[in-house]
């Protein structure tokens, strides 16, 4: 698994490079959000989307289809220790879901963008994105 990495992934690079190319630029590559946290709550509350836009709270996450558990792709689990394995990727979808909301409670507007949307409808996924950055 530490061949699997977890920034500048091929398909975060193929979004970064259309999102420059489509003129939109000032975004941040891994960019700390600090996240209010309620006042009995000692722990740092803060997420890293992959690409953000600070000002305009617009977050971007790009998710790998098979760690993050795409419904549409829907790959089987691994043969051997398979137990671990189910609860690894629960955790990754409810941590994911957490981020999420998290975000949206502050006030950013939240993209997920999976894998194979960049694979299969490359164009429409681009498009989406720039008509909420223009």
């Amino acid at each position: 698994m530490s061949a699997n990495r977890a920034k500048n992934t091929k398909p975060e690079l193929l979004l970064r490079k259309a999102i420059w190319h489509s003129g939109h630029r000032g975004y941040r590559l891994h960019f700390k959000v600090r996240l209010a946290s309620p006042p009995y709550s000692v722990r740092d509350r803060s997420v890293r989307p992959d690409i953000s836009f600070v000002g305009r709270r617009i977050a971007i996450f790009v998710h790998g289809c098979y760690w993050h558990r795409c419904s549409k792709c829907n790959y089987p689990l691994p043969k051997h220790n398979t137990k671990f394995w189910q609860a690894k990727f629960a955790r990754n979808i409810e941590r994911d879901t957490q981020k999420k909301a998290d975000l949206k409670r502050s006030g950013w507007k939240v993209f997920i963008v999976w894998e194979c949307e960049l694979k299969k409808r490359f164009a429409s996924t681009i498009s989406r994105i720039t008509k909420a950055l223009s």
